[in-house]
């Protein structure tokens, strides 16, 4: 009864009052835990093309690889054409030298004295020529046949030489007998007028008779006919 009659005292609420000074800020909270991440965002659309960059220097050369596997051997070619067809061969130039005998040799010629052939038969060019009336110039370089045949009396040999050298592959010669002596032989020459002899050889112990009147009335001769071939 009490209380309630202290109730029906009360006035009627009076209006708000004016809002009071702000308050003095309180101190900063604890910094609170690491949230979850978010959700990844879309991905933007691509950037523009940047411009080039500088070019940069050249690097070294590398070092050079292993050789690789050689490859199958290819078709053969094409036949070319027909060459031009080259002169014919056949005699460059040619000479015959001679003796008669009597008189165109000395009575004998003696070891390494060379045969006379004093007397001049046909010739053709310039490349066999007379140097002396018992040495014969090669003019050219080139290869020779030489053929000769002299009559003498004794057993004997003769030999060629070139440029004052027995060439040993032309000595001919005969133990008996009186046939004559015939050499056949072809020589190259490795300088120009080189000069061509036949002798008898130095060291054989015969001196040679070149036979007059052999067999007969009539002088006889003794020829060397030189003819280059190339």
């Amino acid at each position: 009864m009490e209380q309630r009659g202290l109730r029906e005292l009360r006035g009627s609420e009076g209006p708000i009052g004016a809002t009071g000074p702000p308050g003095i800020t309180g101190l900063e909270g604890l910094v609170g835990a690491t949230g979850p991440p978010g959700i990844a965002g879309l991905e933007g659309p691509i950037g523009a093309t940047g411009s080039p960059g500088i070019t940069g220097l050249e690097g070294p050369v590398g070092a050079t690889g292993p050789p690789g596997i050689t490859g199958s051997e290819g078709p053969a070619g094409a036949t070319g054409p027909p060459g031009i067809t080259g002169s014919v061969g056949g005699v460059l130039a040619f000479a015959d030298f001679f003796a008669l005998m009597p008189n165109d040799n000395a009575a004998t010629v003696a070891p390494g004295t060379d045969v006379g052939f004093p007397q001049d038969g046909p010739t053709s060019g310039s490349d066999v020529v007379r140097a002396t009336s018992d040495s014969f110039t090669l003019a050219a370089i080139g290869t020779y046949q030489i053929l000769f045949q002299v009559s003498v009396t004794e057993a004997g040999q003769l030999v060629l030489t070139l440029n004052g050298a027995d060439l040993a592959d032309t000595v001919v010669g005969r133990a008996t007998g009186t046939s004559q002596l015939i050499g056949m032989a072809l020589v190259q020459t490795t300088v120009n007028n080189s000069i061509l002899t036949v002798r008898n050889p130095t060291g054989n112990s015969t001196a040679l008779t070149v036979s007059p009147l052999a067999g007969g009335t009539r002088p006889v001769s003794a020829h060397l006919v030189i003819t280059r071939l190339q």
